[in-house]
């Protein structure tokens, strides 16, 4: 049993989500250029937890809807099972996660190394995201 709120949702649906993501790491992008790095970690992270739902979607048919974004990233080791390479994945979504609180709910300002690591983590998922979702054929 999963720990936090998930919803079902249409496997189909996983495309919608990687397009977020993508939307997600293009603003990032964007806000790094302009050495708005607050922004560009912010959007990196929530690029990660929309790669995190189109995976999850596309191969369980579900997706967090907890507010504790970290949920997204169990329901990501589960549908894992014993692939290490989402294991491994999960990892490096929890590490940009992590990075939240800091940007949002601390007085110290991202610094630009802080946000292009960001940035080209959030990249990498969803690199893999697509890849994932293209070989679940959904």
């Amino acid at each position: 049993m999963p720990r936090g709120k998930t919803a079902e949702v249409r496997r189909a649906e996983a495309h919608l989500y990687l397009d977020k993501a993508d939307q997600f790491v293009k603003a990032a992008q964007s806000e790094l250029e302009r050495k708005r790095y607050d922004s560009a970690l912010l959007n990196a992270v929530h690029s990660g937890i929309s790669s995190t739902d189109s995976v999850t979607t596309a191969l369980l048919g579900r997706r967090s809807t907890d507010p504790d974004h970290d949920r997204a990233v169990d329901l990501l080791e589960e549908a894992a099972g014993s692939a290490s390479e989402i294991k491994a994945k999960s990892r490096q979504v929890r590490s940009l996660l992590a990075r939240k609180n800091v940007v949002e709910y601390e007085s110290r300002p991202a610094t630009a190394q802080d946000a292009r690591d960001g940035v080209e983590r959030a990249t990498r998922i969803l690199e893999w995201a697509r890849d994932v979702v293209r070989k679940a054929r959904v």
